[in-house]
């Protein structure tokens, strides 16, 4: 199978990867991928008319998995995205701060600014976006990143020397990528699993149990309920169980000395968050029994509590990080 073959036969598949991947927040080459496809377009390897939209749609694709990441899990993928930074917190309103006094139309031109390709997706779902309105605006962002990056290769292909070769490189590449990230996520997923072997021995209970006890007080053994999600405090109208105090995830080893400070030893502690299999919960509750404080984890979290209908209350707004959002 000659080169040009090979390249006709997986040209496309290896542009759209490599677009899906890096619109994702992975660091890879998606516009010298852009510039060579459009090389080989002008060269008759590739169809402009079938590449240009199929790379549209790869883009946009990867930008709102983001943005509902964004949506459902708020501040959370906003820290894994700014974790690599010395200061996870900063980045994150840094990046919030950016794209609100530019307004929602920095969608339009943020793939073309490092670090708020990847930052953008997200924050427009956790500032509350509308998502037609993001939809609309991200695919004119990625028709207009596509379209010069592929115009560029187009009207410079002359230019450019073995175009073909270069594109299986870029290919080669992908490939690679595409391995290593499946060999990690592999790796990872062991690692979770051994890992969260330790913490099988915490205890957990229902809400329908915390409601039972909050009901029946038992005077020698007051309850404390802690809201420990790291980010159920940057909206404003968020709601909390209710009588609940804040214990921030980020700042364990400082909040876990002030309650031991300020809590009876008797006390029976009952920890929630909003997080899949309670993981946050999990790993707070853990981290208190090897300080010695016995810790209850709510299963399913705050959901479990809305869902069965028990008291509430709004996040008080003396504990609230204000930030805009979008209507």
């Amino acid at each position: 199978m000659s080169l040009a073959a090979w390249i006709a036969a997986h040209g496309y598949v290896t542009v759209l990867g490599l677009l899906m991947l890096s619109s994702l927040g992975l660091p890879l080459p998606a516009g010298l991928a852009l510039i060579l496809a459009g090389a080989s377009a002008h060269g008759g390897l590739l169809r402009a008319g079938v590449l240009i939209p199929l790379a549209i749609l790869a883009d946009n694709l990867g930008a709102s998995i983001l943005y509902t990441g964004g949506r459902l899990t708020g501040w959370w993928l906003l820290g894994r995205l700014c974790r690599l930074t010395m200061d996870p917190e900063n980045c994150i309103f840094r990046s919030a701060d950016f794209f609100y006094e530019r307004g929602p139309r920095v969608l339009l031109i943020a793939r073309f600014l490092p670090g708020l390709n990847s930052m953008a997706p997200p924050l427009a779902g956790s500032l509350n976006m509308r998502f037609w309105k993001f939809w609309q605006l991200d695919v004119l962002g990625a028709a207009l990143h596509v379209c010069v990056w592929t115009g560029v290769g187009y009207f410079a292909s002359r230019y450019i020397k073995v175009v073909t070769n270069a594109l299986a490189v870029v290919g080669h590449v992908a490939v690679g990528f595409v391995l290593l990230i499946l060999a990690g996520y592999a790796a990872l997923w062991v690692f979770v699993s051994l890992r969260d072997r330790r913490y099988r021995n915490v205890h957990r209970i229902s809400a329908d149990e915390v409601v039972r006890r909050l009901e029946n007080p038992d005077p020698c053994h007051p309850i404390v309920i802690a809201d420990v999600r790291s980010h159920g405090y940057y909206d404003p109208g968020m709601l909390r169980i209710k009588n609940s105090i804040r214990v921030e995830p980020n700042r364990l080893g400082v909040e876990l000395d002030a309650l031991r400070e300020t809590l009876a030893p008797e006390c029976d502690i009952y920890v929630y968050c909003s997080c899949v299999r309670d993981a946050t919960s999990i790993r707070i509750a853990y981290a208190m029994e090897s300080r010695g404080t016995k810790v209850h984890v709510i299963e399913g979290g705050l959901r479990a509590w809305l869902k069965a209908g028990w008291p509430t209350e709004l996040v008080p707004a003396g504990e609230l990080r204000h930030l805009p959002r979008f209507d």
